[in-house]
């Protein structure tokens, strides 16, 4: 499903600002961590104001906060060794999955760009790509 994004300006992490006028994709933003990684716990706010500029700036954008030890099921075969590990989706097409740096301006920049190039190169690994799947399947049937 398209959405339609009108001269949208957005200022959410610094000051940067950026114009959104064409059709884009909804956006998946999935953060990969685990509950006893120290890192991921000071890390979770950050993402949760990165997601609270995108949201109140009418942005196509769905963040999850996944762990990776409650939802080994939903990620096999997937094995996370690094935190946090980022996926970035446009509909079911991977843009982007690995490390990042725990910081918010990264995550916000990393989503601007996206953003931007809705239409760039998806990954080609076919794991991520069932990855994406389930994980929207898995969202459908999950209240929030």
């Amino acid at each position: 499903m398209k959405n339609k994004v009108n001269s949208i300006v957005i200022s959410t992490v610094g000051d940067d600002t950026t114009r959104f006028d064409e059709v884009i994709q909804p956006l998946l933003v999935v953060c990969l961590c685990a509950a006893w990684c120290g890192v991921c716990r000071e890390y979770r706010s950050r993402f949760d104001q990165v997601k609270a500029a995108l949201v109140l700036n009418q942005q196509p954008v769905q963040f999850l906060w996944l762990d990776v030890e409650d939802e080994a099921d939903l990620l096999h075969p997937l094995d996370v060794e690094d935190f946090p590990t980022l996926l970035i989706a446009v509909g079911d097409t991977p843009r982007f999955f690995g490390p990042i740096t725990p910081q918010a301006q990264t995550l916000e920049r990393m989503v601007r760009v996206t953003l931007q190039d809705p239409q760039g190169p998806g990954l080609a690994d076919p794991v991520l790509w069932a990855l994406v799947k389930r994980i929207q399947g898995h969202t459908e049937s999950s209240p929030e």
